[in-house]
């Protein structure tokens, strides 16, 4: 059995392959539907993904546009001149029997992302380039036979390429999810994990501590979730720690990760870059850039993650909160857009009640359908005023912020149907506390007060609340009821 003692004799060291599939309207080297997402098999897909004899490829400039804002996104300098090569492999998921790449001059150059953890600290990743490629397609395995679906083949991708600079799966799946966030955000790609719009590749390699260089790594393949990348880097270091204890030796090698059963299994040796005769593409023209071009595609980047980290600083929220809030970028433009025309408290109140809302897991918080609040910011501001103005209690206002889900009502016009408007008016009030003050069953909590027992006075604000059929203004209350115990 591998115990943390054991574990704590060895260092994990991570690097990530992410690739993120580009929102373009086509295909990148075809005039295909490059959205594949519930289409019959083989049914999107044009003579140039086919590999018919004679088809040329024309590049996607809208393709070479996304890739320009995803280096900004990553911090990175954009070449000027790139190209693209020949990577051969012998599968049938891509017919014309190599994938077109970027292998020695890729796009997009070194960068850097800073990766926030739950507990506010954070790290930094060092991005070692990323490079445009076509995707291939999809085989499906039936026993003695397989079938090729190739409506992904010739899909454009970025792939992302990290340094070695992760070290605990937790750290890994932070990564992966800011990876998710920056180009999201980016609006480089759709985010679609469920249909592979961004999918992980997990390098793990395990050394003892104090080691100069780095053991073998295996690859997992084809990652699509943040629990995934997280779960298969903590089994694979599991497992080379136990061989590495038994005297056994580390293979290089690709393997899968299979969700059912929480583990990894090889799949096949790992290629060196030989193994993959490349060359350079002479159907494909080189990529010549300006400055100019580059600054003025760049300078249309939306608003990214740090931005709003740094905005969001005069909230005072907990980095869990944030980090929740960040998921979606249309939850980022609304809290931001009250924070800009409502204020802080507005703002504040505002991120707390979406909170309520949110999968705890940020898997489920991509991955759903209808997620986006239908609320508008003017009905937030409206509701934290009328919470600030004391007209509505906290408990008052989490209630008609659910009902706000299901109707297009006004917060005030649904206060008023359910009767929740708080009462503020101190001659009304009074009248309550003189009541409860007066009934026997309050004697005691009054002696209590008067010795110095505060804590009680809790239990007389609830019999005015009660009394008012929770419409009293609490602190009100308790105002009052101490002026007429003294």
């Amino acid at each position: 059995m591998i115990t943390d003692e054991i574990l704590d004799k060895y260092i994990m060291t991570i690097g990530i392959e992410c690739h993120v599939q580009l929102s373009t309207l086509t295909k990148l080297f075809s005039g295909a539907d490059n959205d594949a997402r519930d289409k019959s098999p083989n049914s999107v897909v044009s003579p140039i993904d086919f590999g018919l004899p004679g088809m040329l490829p024309v590049l996607n400039r809208q393709a070479v546009n996304l890739a320009i804002k995803a280096g900004k996104a990553l911090g990175s300098e954009i070449a000027r001149v790139s190209r693209f090569d020949r990577k051969h492999y012998f599968y049938p998921d891509l017919p014309k029997g190599y994938q077109t790449t970027q292998m020695y001059q890729p796009i997009i150059g070194a960068g850097l992302v800073n990766v926030p953890r739950e507990d506010g600290s954070s790290f930094d990743v060092r991005i070692h380039h990323a490079h445009m490629e076509e995707d291939a397609g999809k085989l499906t395995h039936f026993g003695d036979y397989s079938l090729v679906d190739l409506n992904r083949a010739g899909t454009p991708l970025i792939e992302i390429v990290s340094e070695p600079d992760i070290h605990s799966a937790s750290d890994a799946k932070g990564f992966a999810t800011e990876l998710y966030r920056l180009m999201t955000y980016a609006g480089v790609t759709n985010g679609d994990l469920y249909h592979g719009n961004m999918r992980f590749d997990v390098n793990v390699s395990v050394a003892p501590k104090g080691a100069t260089e780095l053991g073998l790594r295996a690859e997992v393949k084809n990652l699509n979730s943040f629990r995934s990348v997280e779960r298969a880097a903590d089994f694979e270091f599991r497992r080379q720690v136990e061989r590495l204890e038994k005297g056994e030796r580390i293979v290089q090698e690709t393997r899968g990760w299979i969700e059912a059963k929480q583990k990894t299994i090889s799949q096949r040796s790992k290629e060196d870059a030989q193994d993959y005769r490349y060359m350079p593409d002479a159907d494909i023209p080189p990529i010549i850039l300006t400055t100019e071009e580059i600054d003025e595609i760049q300078a249309t980047l939306p608003r990214l993650p740090a931005f709003y980290r740094q905005e969001w600083k005069v909230m005072e929220l907990d980095s869990t909160v944030v980090n929740a809030l960040l998921s979606t970028k249309s939850q980022s433009e609304l809290v931001q857009s009250v924070l800009e025309t409502g204020g802080v408290s507005a703002a504040r109140r505002t991120a707390l009640w979406i909170l309520m809302v949110l999968p705890r897991d940020i898997d489920q918080v991509v991955r759903a359908t209808g997620n986006d609040l239908s609320i508008s910011e003017e009905s937030f501001i409206e509701l934290a005023a009328m919470v600030d103005g004391n007209e509505l209690s906290s408990t008052a206002a989490k209630e008609i912020f659910f009902e706000m889900q299901r109707s297009n009502s006004s917060p005030r016009v649904i206060a008023e149907e359910k009767n929740l408007l708080q009462v503020s008016d101190e001659g009304t009030i009074v009248a309550f506390v003189d009541e409860v003050l007066s009934d026997p069953a309050s004697t005691k909590a009054i002696e209590d007060i008067k010795n110095g027992d505060d804590k009680v006075i809790g239990f007389l604000v609830g019999q005015v609340m009660k009394k008012s059929r929770g419409t009293a203004n609490p602190k009100l209350a308790q105002k009052l009821i101490r002026e007429r115990i003294v």
